[in-house]
């Protein structure tokens, strides 16, 4: 069997090749989204939109706010924990915030995440003596941090509410308890197989000794901190009426996340409001389009320009100083 599926893997990248097959299964997500969000929204009025955005709580709009604070915080965290997995500790924090802010906040706009954030990170860390290979073990880590935080929230949240994934993917509730359960069950036996001994990934000079269990469930709890606190901003902006349960939301949000994730859309665009319109369609168009426009105007725009901003004055002062030895 074994034999088989590589006899499998090796024809289709020599027929098709996994890189454009990629390429294809983006394309088929975004062309879908843009699809199904022109019929959602063909008869959308912009001024019942603009007033539903004049209509927003300001002390909602604040605690939105308040709450991607705490995201951003959270995300300086996934550079920090990476630089000490593979024990670079003398990195400061204050440059793995800046990398992580950055990567994030530029990477995610501009749609080619693991391009930009490997560039920024290798930017900002190579002052510290990181080479490439350092950059690219960070950009490992960080991601299993993304994923696990993504694997356990939403297997935590469907596993209670499967009928609101049922409302994104179409699938029977049944159907996604079932896969919600194996994927924790699967993130389980990964900490049990990391309990037995010091398990390293990655081939030649580019090896990571993974961490052990006690530091995955911190590497997991940054993840889940992160995801829950930016569905709990959208949970904010969200219209009044007729109303959802939080652990609802997070399902319905994960999902339509991960889903402009994987359509490596510039900010998710088309895929992440499609698949939100979608699975909250008992609300009022007009007005869930206004939170979406809310949303990424606080979780996209803002963070870009502060990142920008923050990364042109790193730049003026490294050249500033350059020119002073030169």
């Amino acid at each position: 069997m074994l034999n088989v599926l590589r006899s499998l893997n090796q024809a289709l990248d020599d027929v098709i090749g996994w890189r454009r097959l990629g390429y294809v299964f983006s394309a088929a997500i975004i062309l879908l989204s843009l699809t199904v969000l022109y019929r959602i929204i063909k008869d959308i009025r912009g001024e019942e939109v603009i007033a539903a955005l004049k209509r927003t709580d300001p002390r909602d709009l604040a605690l939105a706010g308040l709450c991607l604070a705490g995201v951003f915080l959270t995300l300086t965290l996934y550079d920090f924990f990476a630089l000490r997995t593979i024990g670079r500790r003398d990195v400061p924090y204050h440059a793995a915030a800046l990398s992580s802010f950055a990567s994030f906040s530029i990477g995610h706009n501009i749609g080619a995440v693991l391009v930009a954030s490997a560039a920024i990170r290798f930017r900002i860390y190579s002052a510290w003596g990181l080479g490439a290979v350092d950059v690219l073990k960070i950009c490992f880590v960080t991601g299993l941090t993304f994923w696990l935080g993504n694997a356990v929230v939403l297997g935590l949240a469907v596993s209670f509410k499967p009928d609101a994934a049922s409302a994104v993917n179409q699938l029977a509730p049944e159907i996604n308890r079932a896969v919600a359960i194996t994927v924790l069950t699967v993130i389980l036996f990964y900490l049990l197989w990391l309990s037995g001994r010091p398990r390293t990934v990655g081939m030649q000079n580019w090896k990571i000794t993974l961490p052990g269990p006690r530091l995955t469930l911190v590497q997991i709890g940054i993840g889940f901190v992160d995801l829950t606190l930016c569905s709990l901003a959208m949970y904010f902006l969200m219209p009044d009426a007729p109303g959802i349960e939080f652990i609802a939301l997070v399902v319905i949000f994960i999902s339509a996340t991960l889903l402009g994730f994987l359509s490596h859309a510039p900010s998710g665009l088309g895929v992440f409001d499609a698949a939100m319109l979608v699975g909250l369609h008992q609300y009022e168009t007009n007005e869930l389009v206004a939170s979406l426009l809310l949303f990424r105007f606080l979780y996209y725009v803002l963070p870009l320009t502060a990142a920008l901003t923050f990364l042109g004055i790193r730049e003026t002062q490294r050249a500033w100083a350059s020119r002073a030895r030169g």
